[in-house]
C-alpha cells in the first residue's frame, strides 16, 4: 500500500476545491424557460401531483437515488469520539464511494447530537428526503438502538454500515475459507474479539448461516463473556455462556475460527498455534490487525488470512456491500434491509469469488493471475462484476421477500443497466454475446501464444461464446497454459508444423494473386506468416472470423486480410470504426484508423459503412459528418468534400439521419444547433455517430478522448471485409480482446446469413 503522507492527505481534501463532493444539476438550465421549468412556476406541477400521491415524489425528484450518510462522529474510524465536524472527511468519502461505484447520489450530514433518542428523532423527519440511510461511526452500544429504533420508524431502507457491511463481507469470506479449509459451518468452533456494533452484526449473521451459539465464544474488553459476569446489556447477554474461561489465550485453544474487531496486537503467535488445524483468522482491527498477517504467516503455514488491510490478501473491506445493497434496495424501492437480502448478497459474493477473474481485476491490482484459493476468498473492491452480481441479488431477495414497492421483470435489462452504471458501454457487448451463444462460431487468433490471448481464450470458452483457435507454437502455448492454469481445450496449429495444409494455403493464395504480381515461391513463404494462415482459414472456411494486431502495426495486420478475402461485393475500401462511451453517452467515431485523406466518394462509402455498423450494434444512427466549417461558414476543399458527401449521402439514402459540414462542437449540442441552426436535419436529435474528414482528425479525437476525456472505448472495429476480420491495439487488455472476438463472433453469424441471401 502506498505511503499516505499528512500533506498529500490535506492537499488533497482542499485543492483545488474544498472537500470531495459538488452538486451538479441533472438538468439542462441554459435558458430562461428552463431556470422557469425548474423553479417558479413549473415546479409547481409536480408539487401538486406529489401532494396528491407521495409516491410519486420518486418519479419527479431524485429520492429515488438519494442516500443520507448520516453521522454524529462518535466512533470515527479508528479516531474514536472526535465530533461531526471532524467526521465529515469520512461522510463525504463515503459518499464519494456510493457514486463511484453505484451511481448513487449522497447528501452527508453530521449531527451534533450524543443523545440516541433525539438523533433518532432528527433522522427519522428526514425520510421525506431520502430513499435511504446510511447510517456511519457511531459508537456502540447506541448504534444498536438507534439503527433498531429507525428500522421501525422508518419506511425506507435504514442500515448502519459499521456492523452490517463488514458482517455480509466476512460472512462472504467465511463461507469461501470453509470450503479451503474443508470444514463445515455448524461445527466449527468460533472466538470472536471484540463486543461492538461490526462483532455483534457479524456473529449474528454467522449464525443465521448455520454457526451454532454453543460453539461461539465472545470476549470484550474484561475478557469471555460468560453467564456469571453482572452488568452485561442485552446484546452481549445473548452471547454470554457458562465457562471457566477467562482470557483469549485460553478461549482461543482448539479453535477453528478467530474473528476480531478489537484492537491490534492483541493475539500472540502462541496463540495462533493452539488453534486447530487449518485455522481461519480474521483480523479486522484498523489500522493494526489483532496479529500482524507476516507473523501469521510465518507462525503458521496452513492459516486462511483475511485483514481489514488492502495490501494483504483477503481485504474485508466494506466497499464490497454498502454501494451494492443499496442499489439494489432503491431500485425496487423497498421499505427497508432485512435478513434475506443480506444472506442474499452473503452468498452472491461467495459465488462471484469462486468465477473467473477478469484482467482489468488482474491488471489493476498488478498480479498475473487471481484466482479461487486461501488468498482470494472474496472479490476485490474493483472487480465490474460486483454491481450486477450483488444488486440484482439483493433486488430479487427484497422482491420474494415482501418488502419491495416495485418489481423488476427482466433482469438480463436490469443487469446491463447496472453495468452502464460503471461508465463503460458493457451493454453493447453483453447483447452481442447473447446473440453469439446461440451459435458458436470459430475464432482464429493469429497469436496464440500471447497470454493475453489465451487468457481470453479461456473466457470465450467459459462463457461460451465463441470456439477459439490458437496459431503459435504448441508447446509454448500448453507451458503458458500450465503455468498459469488455463485449463481449456482448442485446436492449436503450428503454421511452421502443418505443412501440407500450409501448401494447399500457399496454392490458394497464388491462384488469387498471380497476376498481382506475387509468385508461388512467394506465396509459399508468405504463407508461413501467422496473418496470411489465418486469412485464408476464415476464406476456406476453416474458422469464421479472424483477430490478429496485438504485436503488428496496424497495415501489416490488415494486407493479408486485404489480399485473400477482400472488401464485400460493391465496396472498394474498409474503414475503421471506435465506440466511445462516456458521461454523455456512446458515440460512434469513423473513420479512426484506415482512409487518409477520402475523397467526396470516398467519404460516401465510410458513411454508408458506418451506417450500417452501427445498426449491427442495435442503435439508430444520427451521423454529423464533421468539419472545420458550419454549413459553409468556412471556405476549403474539407468543407467542400464533406458537404458534397453528405448531399450525395442524402440522395442515395433519404431516410438516413444525417448532416454537414458542421463543426464538432455544434453536432453535439442541441440547444446551439436549434438556435443556430434550425434547417439542419440534426436539429431535435441527438448525434451519435461522428464521421470526420480525414484520418488525421479521426485518429487524434478519438485518441484525445481516451487519455483526457474520460472515455472508454471498443475498437477498433474493421468495416467492410467480405468476411469478418477485426484487428486490436497494440497491448490490448483481456476483456478488450475478448470483446473483439464476440463481435467478431457476431460478425460472422451475420455475414454467414447476408451471403445465404445472396446466394
Amino acid at each position: 500500500m502506498a505511503k499516505i503522507r499528512k500533506k498529500d492527505a490535506l492537499d488533497f481534501h482542499e485543492f483545488p476545491t474544498p472537500g470531495k463532493i459538488e452538486v451538479r444539476p441533472s438538468k439542462s438550465l441554459g435558458t430562461q424557460h428552463d431556470l422557469a421549468l425548474a423553479y417558479s412556476p413549473g415546479v409547481a406541477e409536480p408539487c401538486l401531483e406529489i401532494a396528491e400521491n407521495k409516491e410519486d415524489v420518486y418519479r419527479y425528484t431524485s429520492k429515488g437515488n438519494l442516500i443520507g450518510v448520516i453521522s454524529n462522529g462518535t466512533a470515527v474510524l479508528g479516531l474514536g469520539n472526535i465530533g461531526p465536524e471532524a467526521s465529515k472527511p469520512v461522510m463525504e468519502g463515503k459518499g464519494v464511494l456510493f457514486k463511484k461505484f453505484a451511481g448513487i447520489d449522497v447528501f452527508d450530514i453530521e449531527i451534533d447530537e450524543s443523545d440516541p433518542d433525539k438523533f433518532i428523532e432528527i433522522v427519522k423527519s428526514l425520510e421525506p428526503t431520502f430513499g435511504g440511510i446510511n447510517l456511519e461511526d457511531i459508537k456502540a452500544p447506541e448504534s444498536f438502538k438507534i439503527e433498531t429504533e429507525l428500522i421501525k420508524k422508518m419506511n425506507i431502507p435504514v442500515m448502519h454500515d459499521d456492523q452490517h457491511g463488514t458482517a455480509i463481507i466476512s460472512s462472504a469470506a467465511l463461507l469461501n475459507a470453509l470450503i479451503v479449509v474443508d470444514k463445515k459451518i455448524d461445527e466449527i468452533k468460533i472466538v470472536v474479539n471484540g463486543a461492538g456494533g461490526a462483532a455483534m452484526a457479524c456473529t449474528d449473521l454467522y449464525v443465521k448461516m448455520g454457526a451454532k451459539k454453543e460453539n461461539i465464544l465472545m470476549l470484550d474488553s474484561k475478557g469471555v463473556i460468560k453467564k456469571s459476569r453482572t452488568n452485561l446489556d442485552e446484546m452481549k447477554a445473548r452471547y454470554a455462556v457458562d465457562t471457566e474461561l477467562t482470557t483469549l489465550s485460553e478461549a482461543i485453544k482448539g479453535a477453528d475460527m478467530f474473528l476480531g474487531l478489537s484492537m491490534g496486537n492483541v493475539m500472540t503467535a502462541d496463540d495462533l498455534l493452539s488453534m486447530a488445524d487449518h485455522p481461519i483468522v480474521f483480523a479486522l482491527a484498523n489500522p493494526n490487525p489483532e496479529i500482524e498477517y507476516n507473523l501469521a504467516m510465518s507462525t503458521r503455514e496452513d492459516v486462511v488470512m483475511a485483514t481489514g488491510r488492502s495490501d494483504h490478501p483477503n481485504q474485508v473491506n466494506n466497499v464490497l456491500g454498502f454501494p451494492y445493497i443499496f442499489r439494489g434496495a432503491l431500485d425496487v424501492r423497498a421499505t427497508g434491509i432485512n435478513e434475506e437480502m443480506k444472506l442474499a448478497a452473503v452468498y452472491a459474493l461467495a459465488e462471484l469469488a469462486k468465477q473467473p477473474v477478469p484482467d482489468a481485476v488482474t491488471k489493476a491490482y498488478h498480479k498475473e493471475t487471481i484466482k479461487f484459493g486461501k488468498d482470494y476468498l472474496i472479490p476485490k473492491p474493483l472487480d465490474p462484476r460486483l454491481i450486477a452480481t450483488i444488486s440484482s441479488a439483493v433486488a430479487k431477495a427484497a422482491i420474494d421477500s415482501g418488502v419491495a414497492r416495485t418489481e423488476i421483470t427482466n433482469w438480463e435489462e436490469y443487469k446491463i443497466k447496472l453495468e452502464e452504471m460503471l461508465g463503460m458501454g458493457q451493454r453493447i457487448v453483453t447483447r452481442l454475446a447473447t446473440r453469439a451463444k446461440k451459435d458458436l462460431q470459430r475464432v482464429v487468433f493469429s497469436e496464440g501464444d500471447r497470454l493475453s490471448v489465451l487468457k481470453a481464450a479461456q473466457l470465450l470458452i467459459d462463457e461460451g461464446v465463441a470456439i477459439p483457435i490458437l496459431l503459435g507454437n504448441e508447446t509454448k502455448i500448453k507451458a503458458l497454459m500450465e503455468e498459469y492454469e488455463l485449463d481449456f481445450d482448442c485446436e492449436i496449429i503450428d503454421t511452421y508444423v502443418v505443412r501440407d495444409q500450409r501448401m494447399e494455403y500457399a496454392k490458394k493464395l497464388f491462384e488469387k494473386r498471380q497476376r498481382k504480381g506475387m509468385t508461388q515461391r512467394e506465396a509459399d513463404r508468405v504463407m508461413i506468416d501467422r496473418n496470411y494462415f489465418a486469412a485464408m482459414m476464415v476464406e476456406l472456411g476453416d474458422a469464421d472470423a479472424m483477430i490478429s494486431g496485438l504485436s503488428n502495426d496496424y497495415p501489416n495486420t490488415i494486407r493479408p486480410a486485404l489480399q485473400i478475402i477482400g472488401t464485400e461485393p460493391g465496396l472498394h475500401r474498409v474503414a475503421g470504426m471506435y465506440i466511445i462511451r462516456n458521461q454523455k453517452g456512446t458515440f460512434f467515431l469513423a473513420d479512426t484508423t484506415v482512409n487518409v485523406d477520402p475523397n467526396e466518394e470516398e467519404l460516401l462509402d465510410i458513411i454508408d459503412l458506418t451506417a450500417k455498423t452501427v445498426k449491427f450494434f442495435d442503435f439508430e444512427p444520427r451521423m454529423a459528418v464533421l468539419s472545420y466549417s458550419t454549413f459553409g461558414s468556412s471556405k476549403g476543399r474539407t468543407p467542400e468534400k464533406t458537404a458534397k458527401a453528405v448531399a450525395m449521402a442524402k440522395e442515395k439514402w433519404p431516410d438516413l439521419i444525417i448532416d454537414g459540414e458542421v463543426q464538432a462542437n455544434v453536432a453535439l449540442d442541441p440547444e446551439l444547433m436549434a438556435k443556430e441552426y434550425p434547417f439542419s436535419s440534426l436539429n431535435g436529435k441527438s448525434v451519435n455517430t461522428l464521421i470526420f474528414p480525414n484520418l488525421s482528425a479521426g485518429n487524434i479525437a478519438y485518441k484525445l478522448l481516451m487519455e483526457i476525456g474520460s472515455s472508454d472505448a471498443i475498437g477498433p472495429i474493421l468495416m467492410g471485409m467480405n468476411k469478418p476480420v477485426h484487428v486490436l491495439q497494440k497491448g490490448s487488455t483481456v476483456r478488450q480482446i475478448f470483446n473483439m472476438a464476440t463481435i467478431a463472433a457476431v460478425d460472422a453469424i451475420e455475414s454467414k446469413a447476408r451471403r445465404a441471401q445472396q446466394d
